[in-house]
């Protein structure tokens, strides 16, 4: 059996590729899972981050969420970024060449990592098992200037992928701690000895000789990819129907019809020459859309989907980039969603007491009339009487009164005017009170309406900050992440007449229109309903219809009746007055005006931006 038997028919590579991903009766596109990171990927990730950063210094290191990690080095006088991740789903590690935005306080792991790796040097990567298991060795100095090794596994486990740091065979930290509860076979935590994660019965790419693959042939049955998936490690589904391929010419090929001795032959030396077939690509869907990150040309497939890459690292970086920050925004915004939610059913659950325990006005005033009745008919009331009826002038006939046996016919008139003045009050507190609780329920539903057009984290953070400020939520990060939080910047428009239009996305950057508006400047706001402030600068001059009318369509689009006509408030600023004591951007105004307008997001597009 030839070894690059698959490779010499290509034009049956491509036949077998097309079958493999379409269904030729029914045109469907091939729907089997994407490929996860596996260990022959991550093989060649490994020799490419050796190639790149071995010997280089550590520079700099960041952690911009739970489960992810960016050490900057610097090697041959350029800078470089290794990201590891250990989220389930985009666990991965590879050159980085993408920003992502840090906390303002570091997380443990990371001051950790800093402190033992930060000026060290990187050793380089050694994959271990030929499976999802990288150690990266790096050396630095002790506290007595004595160098020292300080070792870091990276372990790519699907819902089991950790990062770990570890000092002389004890763990300094682990990205995702696992404790005896969570597994009885491995705990993860700081002081524990690192044990390695138990190995499959496999066979590592440098223990699959011809001998030992052909005492596993023996007696073996089924495809060939399913043989090589259950005996060799670190081959995913995919890498294994590649590999069956290359060697039979078809994945599915079974192995009663293979010469066992020549196929562990040619198995054998196909993987021994795989790390010279490194040739990354990316395969993209019919519509250009990348679906999986190839280490080298993959004759199953169709050659028209693959596109060849600079690098592994960015072509898993184009796979997975969007895709991981787009899942970890959607983390944090349902967070702050469900605080937001929450913050509001106790909201109305507090007005819902409010209308229970607060005495209507017709309750009040019968407490008042009770205790005139007992006063003007003093004589008739026996002591120590629970209960009296009394003449009603107010009615004509009788009423009956409730007393307290233990007081006199005068405090028990006194005991009725005092709960009047009492309830009295009650609501008037009681009205000022539901009306906070009302302007609360409205902040937090314009939060909401806020948060599902957000598209950045820094909007998700102006967001909580807003209504941390209104007493809402809770501050995050303290005082000290307050002061150095970015300024914030509404959107700025310009009008065909030259006119300066702004719209606030959240309610700090409503509140921050509000300050730095002029008096005569135009104000508008979709009415009743959650949506952004829009604020047109005057500048001394009166402002055209045009610009007028447009402010007003914005207004419309940046509200929760977008794309649907709405009416829409205006007034100068002048007339527009905070709520006391209410959230930021909280307002009520005068001498207004109003209009229809709507407008589309594809109109929306259009609006020249300043």
């Amino acid at each position: 059996m030839d070894l690059m038997r698959g490779m010499a028919g290509r034009e049956d590579a491509k036949t077998n590729g097309r079958r493999a991903w379409m269904q030729t009766s029914a045109d469907i596109v091939y729907k089997e899972k994407a490929m996860a990171l596996d260990g022959l990927t991550l093989g060649f990730l490994a020799r490419e981050i050796n190639e790149q950063l071995a010997g280089g210094r550590v520079d700099r290191i960041v952690q911009p969420d739970d489960d992810l990690l960016i050490i900057h080095l610097r090697n041959r006088g350029k800078s470089h970024r290794l990201l590891l991740c250990a989220t389930p789903g985009y666990t991965r590690i590879h050159l980085s060449e993408k920003s992502y935005e840090n906390p303002e306080q570091a997380p443990m792991f990371c001051m950790l990592a800093r402190k033992y790796l930060q000026g060290g040097r990187f050793l380089g990567a050694e994959q271990l098992f030929s499976d999802r298991l990288l150690l990266l060795r790096f050396s630095n100095l002790d506290e007595l200037g004595e160098p020292r090794d300080i070792l870091m596994y990276f372990e790519a486990m699907g819902k089991h992928s950790n990062l770990s740091l570890v000092l002389h065979d004890t763990i300094l930290d682990s990205l995702r701690h696992v404790t005896l509860e969570m597994s009885r076979v491995r705990q993860m935590l700081p002081g524990l000895p690192y044990v390695m994660p138990p190995r499959q019965d496999k066979l590592g790419l440098d223990e699959a000789t011809e001998d030992a693959l052909g005492r596993r042939l023996t007696g073996a049955e089924g495809p060939l990819h399913r043989f090589l998936f259950h005996n060799i490690a670190g081959l995913g589904a995919h890498s294994a129907r590649e590999l069956a391929h290359r060697l039979a010419g078809d994945a599915e090929a079974p192995l009663g019809s293979l010469d066992r001795a020549a196929l562990a032959r040619d198995l054998a030396a196909l993987l021994a020459q795989l790390p010279d077939l490194a040739a990354p690509g990316l395969l993209v869907e019919m519509d250009g859309t990348p679906r999986e990150a190839l280490p080298f040309d993959c004759l199953s497939l169709p050659p028209e989907r693959q596109r060849p890459q600079a690098s592994l690292s960015l072509a898993i970086e184009t796979l997975y980039f969007e895709r991981d920050l787009r899942n970890r925004f959607n983390q944090r915004s349902a967070g702050l969603r469900r605080a937001i939610v929450q913050a509001r059913e106790r909201a109305l659950r507090k007005l819902a007491l409010l209308e229970e325990e607060v005495l209507t006005c017709e309750q009040a005033e019968e407490l008042r009339i009770k205790g005139e009745l007992i006063t003007a008919s003093m004589h008739l009331v026996p002591k120590g009487a629970r209960e009296v009826s009394l003449p009603d002038y107010y009615t004509g006939g009788q009423t009956l009164i409730a007393l307290e046996e233990a007081l006199s016919p005068a405090q028990n008139a006194q005991r009725y005017f005092k709960r009047y003045r009492k309830a009295h009050t009650a609501r008037k507190l009681a009205g000022e009170q539901r009306q906070k609780a009302l302007e609360d329920v409205r902040a937090l539903e314009e939060a909401l309406y806020y948060l599902e057009d957000a598209a950045t984290a820094e909007e998700i953070s102006q967001i909580r900050a807003g209504l941390a400020d209104g007493g809402l939520l809770r501050h995050q990060g303290g005082r000290k992440a307050r002061r150095r939080e970015a300024p914030v910047r509404p959107l700025r428009f310009t009008s065909s007449e030259g006119c300066l239009i702004q719209v606030g996305r959240n309610s700090r950057q409503n509140e921050q229109l509000l300050k730095t508006a002029q008096g005569d400047d135009l104000w508008l706001h979709a009415k009743d309903i959650p949506g952004s402030h829009v604020l047109i600068s005057a500048r001394g001059r009166d402002i055209p219809q045009g610009t007028l009318v447009l402010a007003a369509r914005l207004a419309a689009f940046y509200s929760q009746a977008r794309g649907q006509q709405v009416q829409v408030d205006y007034t100068r600023r002048r007339l527009v007055k905070r709520i006391p004591g209410g959230a930021p951007g909280q307002v009520y105004y005068i001498g207004e005006k109003s209009l229809l307008a709507s407008m589309t997001p594809e109109e929306a597009g259009t609006v020249r931006k300043a």
